[in-house]
């Protein structure tokens, strides 16, 4: 019997209480920097599995120390989204909140973190209840507020570095839109670096029949908007890649007031660090320079938020998991993931320490099931085989990494 066989080999029991905490979280999802209820559910389990367990930061670490070797760090994200859930599953979520601007929102696990937090939580159980097939060091790390990008600086600036071991090698995985069962590797940039910003521009209010009075930020904005699309068409080369995308645009209350403001939201998406600072170099030169040829009679201001870094997979790292991956699951059910243009906030954890990391797509839509993206009301994985390849994969991934005990 081989170490991963002798690991797994409990995975019976396992999967029946995975499922129902998988339902359970489903059914009450938290929102980011409020994961009160699933934090608890965690340590309490970690704690029954006899690891040492941590608060950091908003988020709980198990540490599970089992002889000489090297140590392996795999992280899980434990909010939820405000989506509310239009599923017609039994255990959907029914979950409202006050949301950050003080209105009521409808709240779901519409990116599938339930089905991290458990197979993580599998993962933990299986390796604690087999240490003879193994030996170093698991830490089992649980993070808040992945949706905001605040969860692992969070944890980073809560002392993590102090307070756990160093990982020789870090991991994280998330379910997507492909095939349950499967995973995907991606070595190299695998999610892009995502900035937004708030663009604030100022006119002069004046009445909606005497525009000769007053400077319109409408038009402004407009004209803004427009000229941004041309970073991507006419700045970038031709094969790098940059998204920018205004998804908001607001100005005025009534359709005879020229206001004296508009707001705009705009998203960057980029995989290298140099073609990010040249879109963002562009965006604010031409909100200027619009600006100074509307006669804006203030400058704008530019707020930067929910920043992700570039997830950068280690290319061995990624060869020696995705070389486990396929001597486990079989050829066909490892597949090259691609770049993903979502951004993720994992990396600011392994980077923390300056530890390689792989992070890894984990399919969840069962033959014929809807291929819902994440995000959506709809998004809901099926739960096997998910939740056991999800498991799976996070022990396989150790395994590569943590000798046999002696």
């Amino acid at each position: 019997m081989t170490r991963v066989e002798e690991v797994l080999a409990g995975m019976d029991a396992t999967r029946a209480w995975q499922e129902e905490l998988y339902r359970d979280l489903h059914a009450h999802p938290e929102l980011s920097s409020h994961e009160v209820r699933t934090s608890a559910e965690v340590a309490d389990r970690l704690t029954a599995f006899r690891y040492d367990v941590r608060r950091v930061g908003g988020g709980v670490v198990g540490v599970l120390a089992n002889g000489p070797g090297q140590t392996v760090l795999a992280r899980a994200d434990m909010d939820a989204l405000p989506v509310t859930e239009l599923t017609d599953l039994p255990y959907a979520s029914k979950v409202t909140a006050v949301d950050e601007s003080g209105g009521t929102v409808g709240v779901s696990h519409a990116c599938g973190h339930d089905v991290h937090v458990t197979c993580l939580l599998g993962a933990a159980a299986a390796l604690a209840g087999a240490r003879e097939a193994w030996s170093g060091t698991f830490i089992a790390l649980f993070q808040p507020a992945e949706e905001t990008g605040a969860g692992a600086r969070g944890m980073v600036d809560d002392g993590l570095t102090d307070k756990i071991p160093r990982p020789d090698v870090a991991f994280a995985q998330h379910v997507l839109g492909h095939e349950a069962g499967v995973v995907g590797t991606q070595a190299g940039p695998a999610l892009s670096a995502g900035d937004s910003v708030r663009i604030a521009v100022h006119g002069k209010g004046s009445h909606g029949s005497m525009p000769h009075l007053g400077v319109d930020p409408v038009v402004l904005a407009a004209s803004i908007v427009l000229r941004l699309q041309t970073i991507v068409a006419r700045e970038t080369r031709p094969g790098e890649f940059a998204v920018v995308t205004v998804g908001s645009s607001t100005a005025g209350t009534k359709s005879n007031i020229i206001p004296d403001r508009a707001v705009l939201l705009v998203n960057i998406r980029t995989y290298d660090e140099t073609v990010r600072q040249r879109v963002i170099a562009g965006i604010e030169r031409i909100v200027r320079a619009e600006c100074l040829a509307s006669g804006s009679p203030a400058p704008p201001t530019f707020e930067y938020y929910d920043q992700f870094p570039l997830t950068d997979n280690d290319a061995e790292v990624t060869a020696k998991v995705s070389g486990a991956f396929r001597s486990h699951f079989g050829e066909s059910r490892v597949i090259e993931l691609g770049r993903v243009t979502a951004s993720e906030d994992f990396s600011r954890l392994p980077d923390a320490f300056g530890t390689p990391y792989t992070y890894w797509g984990l399919g969840g839509f069962g033959p014929g099931q809807p291929l819902y993206p994440n995000h959506s009301p709809y998004f809901a994985p099926t739960l096997q085989p998910t939740l056991t390849a999800g498991t799976e994969a996070l022990i396989v991934a150790t395994l590569a990494y943590l000798g046999q005990a002696a």
